[in-house]
């Protein structure tokens, strides 16, 4: 009895050092708990342990890093209850790598054995409510008050250290804003009514070495003080913004670009139907712009000018006049040969 005792105390001796150091259980070979403190606290088998919700054990070991080659075994008791084998193995690659079995007490020994070898395996004592891993919080209600919002979750165990964790952010946010409190209520106020906002929870078990938190629950989506199905919308609507505006300026460019193109067609449509004709109020607009008002300049080089136009239309008149004299004669010479 008083070797049992040792031994016991040896193994929990270990198990504190070794939380205090790395917050992870540890597999110790069985043959060290023979009565001698001499404990092996380093170089022992890591592994994982979780009881989830207080209802089912889980419990994962690195089958390749821990137990190279060889296809371990593992059996487990609870209390003063008899051993027994487990039933649902979980694998990798082909090797053991953990076992899920229901919570049956408080006090929990696990034995991982290698069936094909004379070696007494490996060992471990455990109290299952330090183990405790919650399920995700249900029932979670809220209470709008213009830009504040109280969060509350019922149904959950009051006898456990449970802390209710919220976090939210807006359909403009990129990281989610936390909020502690313990459970099962938390009040916060800063929220505009006009954005959509994002949550989710989960419960922290806080009365543990290991501190398990459950998963995060799934989110939901508030807006106005209303639940609605997804942010996704509000997150389309500053694009929609900017498209519109976008929209309206193109076409205001090509209702632009369609008139100038219709006043240019109609510019040399007129011109071709209404031919422009001098406007004789310019008639004596170079005289005061090109002559400064000096008349006998000005008249003198409008005379040579016009003298110049005369001379060519006279000569071009002497031109027609022989032509029709040449035409004349021809038309007597063959008279008179006939």
């Amino acid at each position: 009895m008083g070797l049992s005792v040792k031994s016991s105390a040896a193994v929990l001796l270990c198990i504190l050092l070794r939380v205090s150091q790395s917050w992870a259980p540890c597999l110790y070979p069985i043959n060290q708990f023979n009565g001698s403190e001499d404990v092996l606290a380093d170089g022992c088998p890591e592994y994982e342990i979780q009881n989830v919700n207080g209802k089912r054990m889980e419990i994962s070991w690195h089958a390749k890093k821990n137990f190279p080659g060889r296809n371990m075994t593992m059996s487990y008791k609870f209390d003063e209850q008899e051993e027994k084998q487990c039933i649902e193995y979980l694998h990798d690659q082909g090797y053991n790598s953990g076992c899920l079995f229901p919570t049956e007490g408080k006090y929990l020994h696990i034995y991982i054995r290698n069936p094909n070898q004379t070696e007494e395996g490996y060992f471990d004592e455990q109290e299952s409510s330090n183990l405790l891993k919650p399920n995700p919080p249900e029932h979670v209600t809220f209470q709008w008050a213009d830009d504040k919002v109280t969060v509350q979750c019922k149904g959950v165990d009051k006898e456990h250290c449970f802390r209710f964790e919220l976090q939210y952010k807006s359909q403009l946010d990129k990281d989610w804003q936390s909020r502690d409190q313990e459970c099962c209520e938390i009040k916060d106020q800063g929220f505009d009514p006009a954005k959509c906002y994002s949550f989710r929870f989960r419960l922290n078990h806080s009365c543990s070495v290991f501190a398990y938190s459950s998963e995060w629950g799934a989110e939901t989506h508030w807006k106005n003080g209303s639940s609605v199905d997804s942010c996704d919308i509000d997150v389309s609507e500053p694009k929609s913004i900017t498209v519109i505006p976008l929209t309206l300026v193109m076409a205001g460019v090509l209702v632009i670009f369609a008139l100038l193109l219709c006043v240019c067609r109609w510019e040399r449509i007129r011109k071709m139907l209404m031919p422009a004709v001098p406007d004789p109020k310019h008639l004596y607009s170079d005289l005061f712009s090109d002559y400064n008002g000096n008349f006998q300049e000005w008249i003198s080089k409008t005379e040579n000018v016009l003298v110049q136009t005369k001379v060519k239309y006279d000569d071009d008149d002497n031109d027609e006049e022989e032509c029709a004299i040449e035409e004349e004669e021809g038309k007597d010479f063959q008279g008179a040969k006939v």
